[in-house]
C-alpha cells in the first residue's frame, strides 16, 4: 500500500502507457499520481482504485453501441481525459486507452491525497481525509474536474494529468465486479490497492 506520501513526482505518463490494452492500463495506473494544477494551487493524488471499459466487446461501456457526441473522445487518440456528467449532479474523470479508433477508457474511482489537501477540503467541504476523493464523484469534486477538461491531453503536463511518483511504495492489487452497472457485471475490471482506506469499496 503505498504510504510514503511522497509530493514529488516525474514527468507525465506517455501516450504509449495508454495505448495498450485497457485492462493492463487499469491494473497499472494504481500507484501512479492524479496531478491537477490550479493556478499556483497544486493537487496530487496517489491512484488506489481504477475500472476499465472497453468498446463494441463491453456491453457496460459507453462505446458499446458505437461513437456518439457524448463518447467521441473515446474513439480518438488514447491519453487523454474522457469526463462526463453523470445522475443529472457528478462528474467522473476516465482516461482513455487502446490505439486510435479502438475506444476504451478507465474510470478514476479513488485518489490517496498526498498535496493541496486543504484545497480539497475546501472544495469537498469535509474535514475527514479519507472521504475527499474515495468514489469518483468525490474525486472530480476534490480535484476540481468538470466538463471543460473533457478531451484534455493528459500527456502534455499542463491542468491535469498521471505521472510516476518518485517513491513507490510496493502494494497488493486486489480486483472486484465493477461498480454501478446492470449488464456485463461478473466482468472483475475493477482494481484496487488492498487494503488503502482510500478505495471506496474493499473486495467483495
Amino acid at each position: 500500500m503505498p504510504h510514503s506520501l511522497s509530493t514529488s513526482t516525474s514527468a507525465p505518463l506517455t501516450r504509449a502507457f495508454y495505448e495498450r490494452n485497457t485492462v493492463r492500463v487499469a491494473k497499472e495506473l494504481l500507484g501512479k499520481v492524479l496531478v491537477r494544477r490550479l493556478g499556483p494551487v497544486l493537487l496530487k493524488g496517489i491512484i488506489v482504485e481504477a475500472e476499465a471499459y472497453r468498446g463494441h466487446d463491453d456491453a457496460a461501456s459507453h462505446a458499446y453501441m458505437g461513437p456518439t457526441r457524448r463518447n467521441q473522445v473515446m474513439f480518438g487518440e488514447p491519453g487523454h481525459a474522457y469526463v462526463y456528467f453523470t445522475y443529472g449532479m457528478h462528474y467522473c474523470l476516465n482516461v482513455t486507452t487502446e490505439p486510435a479508433g479502438q475506444p476504451g477508457a478507465v474510470l478514476i474511482r479513488a485518489a490517496q491525497p498526498i498535496k493541496g489537501i486543504a484545497e480539497m477540503k475546501r472544495r469537498r467541504r469535509v474535514d475527514n481525509v479519507k472521504d475527499l476523493s474515495n468514489g469518483p464523484a468525490k474525486l472530480t469534486q476534490a480535484f476540481a474536474v468538470t466538463s471543460t477538461l473533457n478531451a484534455h491531453d493528459l500527456t502534455l503536463g499542463r491542468k491535469l494529468y498521471v505521472a510516476e511518483p518518485f517513491r513507490p511504495d510496493p502494494f497488493a492489487i486486489a480486483s472486484g465486479t465493477r461498480i454501478g452497472i446492470r449488464v456485463a457485471a461478473e466482468r472483475r475490471w475493477r482494481f484496487f490497492v488492498k487494503d488503502n482506506p482510500f478505495v471506496s469499496k474493499q473486495q467483495r
